[in-house]
């Protein structure tokens, strides 16, 4: 974490203090920013709910270069805390210095619609006040609450920035589903539609049996056990055991031999495809190209060689399943095997006698199948990661879904060599490390989610009327535009096709990644006005790669120009676990607790003992 001492910033804006903390002097000319007190609440009788004062902070402007930054969206999922004032502060304090030199600035301020996370809280409220879910009330009341959500929390940020003094534009103020905003991620979609790096796609996504969506890598937490740990699911009456694993043997088929397995799944067994061994171990070398035999699909499946298995690992063989795990995904592609859902979207097993039993229930009554069966071969303790969803505490399920996703990897290998070549430069630089990791990696991006609040995916399927299981898809701005294209393309009249918008939204990320683009013209503009590209990206370091390399990738390929030059990454505020301060976990002190003078004994006790989840004390 970095630590910015406030006689630095003091100095940093040209301000002499005394040693009481008292400001006594500003180098400055201009009276209006003199004050006498560093008293946190001199702000709020000015300016909490006077919007007037907006103009407070403009300065003659003696430098023709401008300089144009915009706040990190806070989400509309709550109120800001303190993670939120650090983030203003350092910003803040970066204007206020320009504008000290006579440089015009633009600082944007925004608030983000925050997907997945404010369709959570919306519909808890929702639960907690009506007794009702979303699937009750319908998807466009549902989206009537959301909007109302939307105008009662973004009226509560707006004031808490104005109160902390924020030197923002507030004639720019956006929000990432306004009009300007839509139409934007719009043009996007559509672009990348029509040059073929966005498609649609059978692949393994992270689902939440609990909010029946995908959803993205960051809303993923990740829980470290030692060793055997129950751990409490939303939908089982009691926790569920983790960090054991079993071994199973599977029997040679048209032989009494047998290759024991070692996995922590054994629900997924049912959709095993394949026994997979490393080809140089000479413990299976024998049985490379053999079968063993499935023990509850009666059927014979092969045993397979790739370099992908650990001989160290168990038994040094393991099981296939395609379905449901993403390396045994790829080992599928290369060996071309079939793959067998048999989990469902609700968190139920699909397969024969197990059909409709939940996956964590179904993983006992499996393992007691095949004790009876005499094919359990013992369990141990094992230290495993179980992956839960941040939103829903859920424990997430691999899924084979048809989605949308982006081909990155050319403007991932644009966004690393402009690192490289000095072009963009990261400050603090060791996170140029991580800035490699992630984009000379990359995987496409899945931007396609099962929600209802979000922008709704500008894509339509369209088919002959009597050719229904022969579907297209194309892009539009809405269906008679679509219409128009599948007519184009199929070439008859339009009495004869069957249209239909996709109902999936997209990932919140995509809209933010525009962020720098929309705030200043963009589509709207040919090029975006001269704040663009932006003269710096200040953001939390935790981020790096969600929003401030998709803002690189998509800026770069939709305008031909980096839509930022450096990048200033600030740590984290976190409580006295170590753990991020976020709304979610309820770990948070609001700033204006900070304003109205909260005591330290109080702020100690919020961060650590308020609302801390079971899973984190184990």
């Amino acid at each position: 974490m970095y630590k910015i001492r406030y006689s630095y910033l003091c100095r940093l804006c040209h301000i002499k203090v005394n040693s009481a903390g008292l400001l006594i002097k500003r180098n400055n000319s201009n009276e209006r920013w003199m004050i006498h007190e560093l008293d946190p609440a001199y702000v709020p009788h000015k300016v909490e709910t006077d919007t007037s004062t907006d103009n407070y902070f403009r300065t003659v402007v003696k430098n023709p270069a401008p300089f144009s930054l915009v706040l990190p969206p806070p989400n509309i999922t709550g109120t800001l805390h303190l993670g939120h004032a650090l983030t203003a502060a350092v910003e803040d304090t970066l204007v206020k210095w320009k504008q000290m030199q006579g440089i015009e600035t633009v600082w944007v301020p925004g608030m983000d619609h925050a997907g997945i996370a404010t369709q959570v809280v919306v519909e808890k409220k929702l639960w907690k006040e009506e007794g009702k879910s979303r699937h009750d009330i319908g998807r466009e009341e549902f989206e009537k609450k959301v909007w109302k959500w939307k105008a009662e929390k973004g009226d509560v940020i707006g004031k808490q920035l104005r109160r902390l003094g924020c030197s923002l534009d507030w004639r720019r103020e956006l929000f990432t589903m306004d009009k300007d905003r839509s139409k934007a991620v719009q043009t996007a979609f559509i672009r990348l539609f029509d040059e073929g790096l966005i498609y649609r796609s059978d692949h393994l996504v992270n689902w939440s049996c609990v909010l029946q969506s995908a959803i993205s890598d960051i809303e993923v937490e990740h829980l470290s056990l030692n060793g055997p740990t129950h751990i409490e699911v939303p939908g089982y009456s009691n926790p569920v055991e983790f960090g054991l694993l079993f071994r199973v043997a599977y029997k040679i088929h048209g032989s009494d031999d047998e290759i024991v397995v070692a996995t922590t799944r054994p629900e997924t067994i049912p959709g095993d495809v394949a026994i997979a061994v490393h080809p140089k171990d000479e413990r299976y070398n024998r049985w490379i190209g053999k079968a063993v035999w499935h023990p509850f699909r009666n059927e014979a499946i092969p045993v397979i060689a790739d370099e992908f298995v650990d001989p160290q690992f168990g038994t040094g063989a393991v099981k296939i399943t395609p379905a449901h795990d993403q390396s045994d995904f790829e080992v599928s592609k290369r060996h071309q095997l079939q793959s067998l859902k048999v989990i469902d979207e609700t968190g139920c097993l699909t397969y024969g006698e197990f059909q409709g039993i939940p996956r964590f229930q179904a993983r006992t009554i499996i393992v007691d199948r095949l004790a009876e069966m005499g094919l359990m071969r013992g369990k141990e303790s094992h230290p495993m990661t179980v992956p839960i969803c941040s939103r829903s505490k859920d424990v997430i399920e691999l899924l084979v879904k048809p989605q949308w996703f982006i081909n990155c990897r050319d403007m991932a290998t644009l966004a690393v060599s402009a690192v490289k070549e000095g072009e963009l430069k990261i400050h603090p630089k060791r996170f140029e490390k991580t800035w490699f990791a992630w984009l000379e990696n990359i995987r496409d991006w899945c931007i396609s989610r099962q929600l209802w609040w979000g922008h709704q995916i500008p894509a339509y399927s369209y088919h002959l009327l009597d050719q229904p299981s022969d579907k297209k898809w194309v892009a539009a701005e809405d269906e008679a535009a679509a219409l128009a294209k599948a007519m184009a393309v199929l070439g008859v009249a339009e009495e004869e096709i069957v249209i239909q918008r996709d109902e999936d939204v997209l990932d919140t990320w995509f809209s933010s990644a525009l962020q720098p683009l929309s705030a200043f013209g963009w589509p709207k503009k040919a090029a975006p006005d001269r704040f663009y590209p932006l003269s710096l990206m200040e953001t939390g370091h935790d981020i790096l790669f969600f929003w401030v390399a998709r803002m690189v990738m998509l800026g770069t390929h939709l305008t031909g120009q980096l839509p930022f030059k450096e990048i200033l990454l600030h740590g984290i505020i976190c409580d006295s676990h170590g753990r991020k301060m976020s709304k979610s976990l309820g770990n948070i002190i609001a700033p204006d607790d900070v304003i109205d003078g909260i005591t330290s004994k109080v702020s100690s006790y919020l961060v650590s003992g308020y609302c801390i989840l079971r899973y984190h004390r184990l």
